[in-house]
């Protein structure tokens, strides 16, 4: 892990450790939750959102009002809004995409699930998500929740990621396998 990351990941887990237990305190960890989702879709959808927490060309103040704003017009719990505000001051909005894997991780190391990260090269339908769940629960031994991504590049296949674990049966890997074989021979 590259230094950047590694501090990017050590400020994160700071954060989420104290969200979380605020949460956990007044008995709102379905609240962040949907904050987590809510956070997800907006640094997915919306380039101005990642702007603001990447760009230093914004003020603290900017970024501090701006981030406000948006955590309550997104109707985020307290404790999230307070939480991005004081990350505003600090500089450090940049570690939210950091912040919301790791509280992620927090809450189902809490419910005593894994998080399986899966890639598709089409959106996968409820019955292949919960047929994936289901098998993954059987090798696992705790509930499995997927959060299912597209790209397209992978041609077919999926890429399954739990933990330090990772599956990956993409046409594409394939085919790079393939022809790193067919190199070696000629």
């Amino acid at each position: 892990m590259s230094e950047p990351a590694s501090i990017s990941t050590g400020i994160a887990k700071r954060y989420a450790t104290a969200v979380y237990e605020l949460a956990k305190d007044a008995g709102d960890v379905n609240g962040l939750e949907g904050d987590i989702v809510t956070l997800t879709a907006a640094m997915a959808d919306s380039a101005d959102f990642n702007a603001l927490i990447h760009s230093p060309l914004y003020s603290r103040d900017e970024q501090r009002v701006a981030v406000t704003a948006i955590a309550k017009q997104a109707g985020l719990t307290d404790v999230m809004t307070n939480t991005l505000s004081l990350m505003a001051d600090k500089r450090r909005l940049f570690v939210v995409p950091h912040l919301v894997q790791t509280l992620r991780a927090i809450i189902a190391e809490d419910k005593g699930e894994v998080t399986a990260e899966v890639t598709s090269a089409a959106a996968l339908t409820k019955e292949q998500s919960e047929s994936l769940a289901k098998t993954l629960k059987a090798r696992m031994g705790k509930d499995v929740t997927i959060h299912a991504s597209v790209d397209e590049s992978i041609i077919g296949g999926l890429i399954v990621k739990v933990g330090s674990k990772m599956i990956d049966t993409s046409i594409r890997s394939k085919l790079s396998s393939l022809q790193n074989a067919m190199k070696e021979v000629g």
